[in-house]
């Protein structure tokens, strides 16, 4: 196919650097919202009275309405209006947020984090897709995507900071109205500003099946994941789960692949350098979501550090995430294929977190940690901006909706699979490390160093395999994604309607969305 002139190309928006602006404030809230609530949990607890049994549910109804539903919000940012879409689901975030914050019962907790996760579910999709319709450039993607990038891997470690300071100088419910005024604003500002192109929506009937099959098949296995940390991985329950979401998604990929107008075009996942980008992306994520909860308990049980002095301590990881994302993946992106870019950069966090395998009770923070955040930040930083860009670049207007969702589900999935895999790794190697080294602590002195002793030897072995994981993460990401940079090289359109290795033939710029 010849090169589509630049004279083709759709008109830029004027406003597209204000509706970043907006759009990346609708980011920021949601990724905060996975972690600032984690710090808050222990007050809010006790406050409401939910039991130990039941406080994982403040986490895992958030974990299962968001992960369960985003095929579905994507979806419906297609269908009806990115714009739209990302509106209702900022008012109805806001929503949810105060009913947390103003929760008088275990039951009213637990409803509001249902909510914020369907919210975000309608949220977190349309606001990626608005960025990938709105900036075609080659050169202005770049940036747009370092920044979206940046917070995207960055926000997290925000979120503990914030999360820290609310909960420790004036109470746990601020870590939910804190979303009021974020939601708002960027509400207000993308009502006023954001401008969605013309032609862009996907009116096809909704697929109610792949609704119901989607839905059901990533609740369940999230929530195995989620069981599997309490119960343990041979309980009947946990593996009812992971059988059913297993016959759930392959029925799901058949419905998909004959019904007329499928939720989730498989045109869109089968996509060789997409596809790429979800796997490997999943994988990164599981590695990083272990590595901030045994560096949080660390710091904080074992270092003795304060929830805010916890949160300042991962400032050096934001730091080489913004780096990376918006100075090394911002300037090589439009100069080097992506995968030169991604591949490197999960090595490089992998490096980070093999330096973190050394740990013990004494570890220096600034001859250990530190280093080994600035790695992790930079390598990250610099694989997940190109990656956020690459998963919807190439694809039709009319699914850029479901395609940016699946960039939220491969790191929903992630971290559900990362907390408890991780998890079980650590508490194994923990149970075993005290159980070889009993006999020897004899005094209370001993005995208590004895425990410290064996948590750090439990999340060191679970570092490992994170180290493991970014190592294949940085394979596949070598292996799959074969396009070149952006404007020259193979990049599908999904709806092009070929098959996946005849539409990597299609030659397609940037600019020609």
């Amino acid at each position: 196919m010849p090169k589509i002139p630049e004279t083709t190309a759709v008109q830029a928006d004027p406003g597209r650097w204000k509706a970043l602006i907006f759009i990346a404030l609708a980011q920021l809230m949601v990724v905060l919202d996975a972690t600032i609530v984690n710090i808050a949990l222990p007050s809010a607890q006790q406050d409401l009275g939910i039991s130990d049994g039941n406080r994982q549910w403040v986490i895992t109804a958030y974990a299962l309405a968001f992960g369960g539903l985003l095929l579905f919000g994507g979806r419906i940012a297609d269908l009806w209006g990115r714009k739209r879409t990302f509106v209702t689901g900022l008012i109805g975030f806001a929503a949810a947020s105060a009913l947390g914050g103003a929760a008088t019962g275990e039951a009213m907790m637990l409803g509001a984090r249902a909510l914020q996760g369907a919210f975000g579910a309608l949220l977190a999709p349309a606001a990626l897709s608005l960025l990938a319709v709105t900036f075609t450039d080659a050169k202005e993607r770049a940036k747009a995507f370092g920044i979206y990038g940046a917070i995207a891997g960055g926000g997290g470690a925000v979120g503990l900071i914030l999360g820290g300071f609310l909960t420790e100088y004036l109470n746990w419910r601020w870590t939910f109205f804190v979303n009021i005024p974020f939601a708002v604003v960027a509400a207000v500002g993308a009502y006023l500003v954001v401008r969605e192109p013309e032609g862009g929506r996907n009116r096809s009937p909704l697929d109610i099946p792949g609704v119901i099959l989607s839905t059901l098949g990533l609740v369940s296995l999230v929530y195995g994941f989620t069981r599997a940390e309490s119960a343990g991985w041979s309980d009947a329950g946990t593996i009812g789960l992971f059988v059913a979401s297993g016959v759930l998604l392959l029925a799901f990929a058949l419905t998909e692949s004959r019904v007329k107008s499928p939720l989730l075009p498989l045109r869109v996942v089968t996509n060789r350098n997409r596809g790429g980008v979800y796997l490997s992306l999943g994988l990164a994520v599981i590695a990083m979501f272990g590595l901030f909860l045994f560096l949080t308990y660390y710091l904080q049980v074992v270092k003795g550090f304060s929830p805010v002095k916890t949160g300042f301590a991962f400032l050096p990881m934001i730091v080489g995430m913004i780096t990376g994302s918006t100075q090394i993946g911002t300037r090589l992106m439009t100069r080097v294929p992506p995968r030169f870019l991604m591949a490197p950069g999960f090595l490089t966090a992998g490096v980070g977190m093999l330096l973190l395998t050394q740990l013990e009770v004494g570890s220096s923070y600034a001859g250990l940690i530190l280093p080994a955040q600035l790695l992790l930040g930079l390598g990250m930083g610099t694989a997940f901006m190109p990656a956020m860009s690459l998963a919807t670049l190439g694809v039709d207007p009319r699914d850029a909706g479901v395609a940016s969702a699946m960039v939220n589900t491969s790191q929903q999935v992630g971290g559900a699979i990362g907390t408890a895999l991780l998890n079980t790794i650590a508490a194994s190697a923990t149970t075993a490390y005290l159980t070889d080294h009993a006999a020897g602590a004899t005094t209370p002195a001993a005995q208590k160093l004895l425990q410290l002793q064996g948590m750090v030897e439990g999340y060191t072995a679970a570092i490992w395999w994170a180290v493991g994981i970014l190592a294949v993460s940085a394979t596949i990401a070598f292996v799959f994604i074969n396009t070149g940079k952006p404007g020259t090289g193979p990049v599908a359109r999904s709806g092009e309607g070929a098959d996946a290795d005849a539409a990597d033939e299609v030659k397609v710029p940037v600019i020609a969305h």
